[in-house]
């Protein structure tokens, strides 16, 4: 087991670094100016030795190696730096639209856990009905259908037929959690739905090996009620799989989330990175994307762990199939 969780937090450690370095490099070759954004000026009305004590003040004239390893340094210390288009510190700054984009997460995945499943335990019950090739046709829809047209439908069709508009203050879930959870619930159907079908597919492809299994028989043979049957027997002899693609599924949803975020205007993270990079905010870019995928790797780190924990199978062979 200990060699299990040293080669799972060393795979981690090691894409969070390479996740670093890409990310380096890419906020930096992007066309622009950190100082010339900075200054608000354009070229000519700012002299170049003022613009130089611009780049000196931020730290972005020194080469890049000595750029990174300085930012390495300060991000291990739990240093994020301070946003240059706002001068606060960006750990306060991603403290604040934090919450958000984890209420929309949690929404969007409890969503596609709560359809997703039934569904498709649905559709593998009736296989080959016209419910299983309508919950098919769905699902193969939702897989097909981007997260961001889904929520500009879902703004189009609010403004249409219910006058809704956006929010001017999005409030917090630990203020009023009625009125949060009211007004994150559209994104959060737009950012599940994906995650909607997935499950519901990979929980009818479950369902129908396992319901044609023996043990599922023997119970029937009994005269065990049909929602036992599947329920007791199949679904929870089958919930591995599904369970691990919840898992994973939801860690992938954060970064999903930067569009879904910029679509709605909700003053999460994505919104935020968003602007960080077209202001060639470094700091405030840098430790969000790293945030991020620091979440997918802790999210997939956990549900190997859970996997080798439920099947000890996988911590012999050291690595989940």
């Amino acid at each position: 087991m200990a060699q299990f969780l040293f080669a799972r937090f060393w795979s981690g450690l090691m894409t969070l670094f390479c996740v670093a370095v890409i990310v380096f490099i890419i906020v930096r070759v992007i066309p622009g100016d950190a100082a010339m954004m900075l200054t608000g000026a354009g070229a000519g009305v700012v002299s170049e030795q003022e613009l130089e004590a611009v780049r000196e003040r931020l730290g972005i004239n020194q080469p890049l190696p000595v750029q990174f390893v300085a930012w390495v340094g300060d991000f291990v210390r739990f240093d994020l730096g301070t946003s240059i288009r706002t001068g606060a510190p960006v750990a306060d700054e991603i403290a604040a639209r934090f919450p958000y984009t984890l209420q929309i997460a949690v929404m969007a995945m409890v969503i596609a856990v709560v359809l997703g499943v039934p569904a498709g335990v649905l559709a593998a019950r009736f296989t080959g009905s016209w419910i299983d090739r309508l919950l098919q046709t769905l699902s193969v829809a939702g897989l097909a259908a981007p997260s961001f047209w889904v929520g500009l439908l879902i703004i189009l069709s609010l403004v249409t037929f219910f006058r809704w508009s956006a929010p001017l203050f999005w409030e917090p879930f630990w203020v009023s959690p009625i009125q949060s959870i009211t007004q994150l619930i559209w994104p959060a159907i737009a950012a599940g739905l994906r995650q909607l079908a997935l499950i519901a597919r990979m929980t009818r492809s479950i369902m129908l090996e396992v319901l044609g299994e023996d043990y599922i028989r023997t119970a029937r043979a009994k005269g065990l009620s049909e929602a036992r049957v599947i329920f007791r027997h199949g679904l929870t002899n089958g919930s591995l799989p599904i369970v691990t693609l919840i898992g994973f599924e939801f860690a992938a949803l954060f970064g999903s989330l930067i569009i879904t975020e910029t679509v709605f205007n909700v003053p999460g993270l994505g919104q935020y990175v968003i602007t960080a990079i077209m202001n060639r905010d470094y700091p405030a870019a840098q430790a969000v994307v790293l945030l991020l995928a620091g979440i997918v790797v802790i999210g997939n780190l956990l549900v190997d762990l859970i996997y080798g924990w439920l099947d000890p199978r996988m911590r012999l062979k050291g690595k989940p199939s």
